[in-house]
C-alpha cells in the first residue's frame, strides 16, 4: 500500500535547485535512506514531505487517514516544560488526565466526590491507553540514559535534548516516521539501541543520516539526492555503494560516446558546408539535439593532501592528569605518551569527559593535577563541535584567509586559498557568499579547509562526522589514512573510528580511562570479556579483592617483553642508523663534487631528502626500542 507520493516538486534556494521535478512513493513498512552531499537540499526535502514546507511545484499526496512524525536534526521545545511533557507535547489531554489524577492523589478529603472523580479519571486513563503510554515513554527515556523525567528540558544538553526528541517521535503512532540525522549527538550505546529499535517497529521510515552502519544493518532502499534529482538504489549502504559505481561509469560511456558523435558530425557537417541544402536535415538536426543535451553533472573530487608540518619527537606527554568539574571527578591519573603516527579513537557517554581531554591535550585547559608537555615542533589543528570563530556575516574567502593565502601541497603545487576552497566544493561563486548562507554540513566543510590551511602535523577532531556528508566523511578517512601525523579523535560514529582508530581510549566511569588495541569493532569485542573480569564480586554482591601483588608483578614480568620482531630491531637499530648517516655524509660530499651539474644535484638531492626521512623513522624506532628496554629492566628488577 502506498502511503506517501512526491509527483514533480521542484524547489530552489535563491538561485540554486535543490529539487527538481522529483518523483518518487513510499509503501507501507519501506525503510529509506537519504543521502546527498551537504547543501544538496536532503532536510528541504524532509520539510517538503512533512508539510512544513510548500513545494514550488508539483504536489505530495498521502494517503487517507496515514499520520506522519517529522524529528528535525535540531528538535524545538518549551525550555521551562518537563521532560515527559515535552514527550507527549503532541498529545495534551494524556498529560492533562495523568496530571489531573496525581493531583487528586495528594487530596486530602477523600470523601463521595472524591471516590466519584478518582472512578471518573481512572475510567478515561483506561480508555486512552494513557498508563500505557506513559510507562511506555518512561522506558524508551530510560533506555535512550533520560531517567529524571521532570527535569525542566531548558537544562538539558543537545544530547539529553536529541534523546527526548526521539522518545517523542517514538511514542508517537505513526505511518511514516520522518528522521534527519537521529544520531547526532547520542554516543555509540544509543546508537546502537536505536538501531535495535528501528528494527524492531513497524511502519515506513524515511531518514536522512550519515551513520553508515546504520544504513547498511536497517534500510532497504537508499535514494540519493544529486544536483536536484533522485537515484534510487536497492539494499543497503554496500549496495548503494557498488550501484552507483555502476551508474556513474554509464554516465562516463553515455558522455563520451556523445562526444565522439559529435566529434564525428561536425566533421561531416564542416566538409559539406557549400553544399548544405543538399544534406540530410535528419541528420544535421539530430547533431544539434545531441549538442543541446547537458552533460550529467558531477561534483569535484574532494582533495585533501596538504603537506604536515615536520614533527619532532615529543608530541604530546600526559602524565598523571586529573581533572572533575565540582564533585564529578572526569578524568581520574591518566598517563599517556603520543606517538607521532598514533591513531586514537576516544568513546565514552555524552558528559563523561572526552572533550576535556583533546583540549587538555590541545593546552587549552589546565588539569587540576598532573603535567601536559607539547613538543615544540608541534602544531595542532583542533577540529571542534562549534565553530565559535565563525562570523555569520563574515564571507567565505575572508574566514579561510585569515588562517593562510597559501598551502603547500604533496605534489609540489602551490594553492590559494580560493583554490584550496574550490577542491572542498566551494566554487568562485560560492565563495563570497555569508557563511550565514551556509548550511550546517558546508559550515563543518568550510571549518576543515582552514583547519588545513594551518598544516598541521597533529589533529585532534571532536565529533568531526557530525554534520558532514557521507562524500566527505569518505574524503576525510582518505586522507587520515595518509596524514603524516597524530590523528586523535572523540566520535560517535562506529563506521568512522572502524575506519581510522587502532587504538580505542574508553571512558568507563568516575574517570578511568582504559585503552584498548584496535579498532571500535575489537573494542566491542573485547569490553563484554573484560567487563566479567572486572565484575567478579564475592557473596555479597561486593567487588571481589584484587588479585595478589606477587601475582600482579608475575604478570607485569610476563607481559613486559620485546616481540619477535621489536628484539630483531632491537638488535640491528644501532647499525641501521649508523649506515644511513654513512650513506647521507657521501650523498653530501657528491653533492659538492657536482657543483656545475644541476641535474646531477636535482637527482642527489631527492636521494638526500630520501636518506633524510629514512633516518627520522630510524632514530624514531630507536628511542621508542630503548625506552621499551627501560621498562623491561625496571618491570624485571621489581
Amino acid at each position: 500500500m502506498n502511503i506517501l507520493s512526491v509527483e514533480n516538486v521542484s524547489k530552489t534556494y535563491g538561485d540554486k535547485t535543490l529539487l527538481d521535478r522529483v518523483s518518487f512513493g513510499i509503501e507501507e513498512g519501506e525503510r529509506i535512506g537519504l543521502i546527498g552531499v551537504n547543501g544538496a537540499g536532503k532536510s528541504t526535502l524532509l520539510k517538503v514531505i512533512a508539510g512544513l514546507e510548500k513545494p514550488e511545484t508539483g504536489n505530495i499526496a498521502l494517503s487517507q487517514g496515514a499520520v506522519i512524525h517529522y524529528l528535525p536534526q535540531e528538535p524545538v521545545f518549551d525550555q521551562g516544560e518537563t521532560i515527559l511533557n515535552q514527550v507527549f507535547a503532541g498529545d495534551m489531554p494524556v498529560m492533562r488526565l495523568l496530571r489531573e489524577y496525581e493531583a487528586l492523589l495528594l487530596q486530602e478529603d477523600q470523601g463521595a466526590t472524591y471516590q466519584r472523580q478518582l472512578i471518573r479519571l481512572q475510567e478515561q486513563l483506561d480508555q486512552s491507553s494513557a498508563w500505557q503510554l506513559e510507562h511506555e515513554a518512561k522506558t524508551i527515556l530510560t533506555k535512550l540514559g533520560i531517567t529524571q523525567f521532570e527535569r525542566v528540558v531548558g537544562t538539558l544538553s543537545g544530547g539529553e535534548r536529541k534523546r527526548v526528541a526521539l522518545a517523542r517521535a517514538f511514542i508517537s503512532p505513526c505511518d511514516l516516521l520522518i528522521l534527519d540525522e537521529p544520531t547526532n549527538h547520542i554516543d555509540h550505546e544509543h546508537a546502537m539501541w536505536l538501531e535495535e529499535y528501528l528494527q524492531k517497529r513497524k511502519g515506513a521510515l524515511f531518514m536522512v543520516t550519515h551513520d553508515r552502519y546504520l544504513l547498511d544493518r536497517l534500510v532497504n532502499r537508499i535514494f540519493e539526492l544529486d544536483f536536484g534529482h533522485i537515484y534510487r538504489y536497492t539494499g543497503g549502504y554496500h549496495a548503494f555503494i557498488e550501484a552507483k559505481l555502476a551508474r556513474e561509469e554509464s554516465q562516463r560511456a553515455s558522455e563520451e560516446k556523445r562526444q565522439n558523435f559529435l566529434r564525428n558530425e561536425i566533421n561531416w557537417i564542416l566538409r559539406g558546408a557549400r553544399a548544405r541544402s543538399t544534406k540530410s536535415k535528419v541528420r544535421t538536426q539530430r547533431y544539434y539535439d545531441v549538442l543541446e543535451q547537458a552533460p550529467a553533472a558531477t561534483h569535484d573530487v574532494l582533495e585533501l593532501s596538504s603537506v604536515a608540518s615536520r614533527l619532532g619527537k615529543t608530541v604530546i606527554e600526559l602524565e598523571h592528569v586529573n581533572t572533575g568539574f565540582g564533585e564529578q571527578i572526569l578524568i581520574r591519573n591518566f598517563t599517556y605518551l603520543v606517538l607521532r603516527h598514533d591513531r586514537l579513537g576516544i568513546v565514552g557517554p555524552n558528559g563523561s569527559g572526552k572533550s576535556t581531554l583533546l583540549k587538555i591535550m590541545a593546552g587549552q585547559l589546565v588539569p587540576d593535577q598532573g603535567t601536559v608537555t607539547i613538543g615544540a615542533t608541534v602544531k595542532i589543528g583542533y577540529f571542534l563541535q562549534e565553530h565559535e570563530d565563525m562570523t555569520e556575516t563574515e564571507r567565505v574567502i575572508d574566514y579561510v584567509r585569515k588562517e593562510a593565502e597559501w598551502i603547500d601541497m604533496v605534489d609540489g603545487k602551490r594553492l590559494s586559498a580560493a583554490q584550496l576552497l574550490e577542491r572542498f566544493l566551494f566554487p568562485a561563486s560560492m565563495q563570497w557568499t555569508p557563511i550565514a548562507k551556509l548550511s550546517g554540513g558546508e559550515k563543518r566543510r568550510l571549518a576543515l579547509v582552514r583547519i588545513l590551511m594551518s598544516a598541521p602535523n597533529v589533529l585532534l577532531l571532536d565529533e568531526p562526522t557530525n554534520d558532514l556528508d557521507i562524500p566527505t566523511l569518505s574524503i576525510l578517512e582518505s586522507f587520515l589514512d595518509d596524514f603524516a601525523g597524530a590523528v586523535i579523535v572523540v566520535s560517535h560514529d562506529r563506521y568512522f573510528l572502524d575506519r581510522v582508530a587502532e587504538k580505542i581510549f574508553a571512558f568507563e566511569g568516575h574517570g578511568e580511562i582504559t585503552s584498548y588495541n584496535g579498532n571500535f569493532t575489537d573494542y566491542l569485542a573485547k569490553r563484554p570479556m573484560l567487563t566479567d573480569l572486572a565484575k567478579q564480586v564475592d557473596g555479597h554482591g561486593q567487588r571481589s579483592e584484587q588479585l595478589d601483588k606477587t601475582d600482579h608483578s608475575r604478570q607485569r614480568r610476563k607481559t613486559l617483553k620485546f616481540t619477535y620482531q621489536e628484539q630483531k630491531d632491537f638488535e640491528q637499530i644501532d647499525q641501521l642508523v649508523a649506515n644511513a648517516e654513512e650513506a647521507l655524509n657521501k650523498i653530501l660530499q657528491q653533492m659538492e663534487q657536482a657543483a656545475s651539474d644541476y641535474g646531477k644535484i636535482e637527482e642527489l638531492f631527492k636521494e638526500k631528502r630520501k636518506l633524510e626521512l629514512e633516518i627520522d623513522h630510524l632514530i624514531e624506532r630507536w628511542t621508542y626500542l630503548n625506552e621499551r628496554a627501560e621498562e623491561i629492566e625496571k618491570s624485571r628488577q621489581s
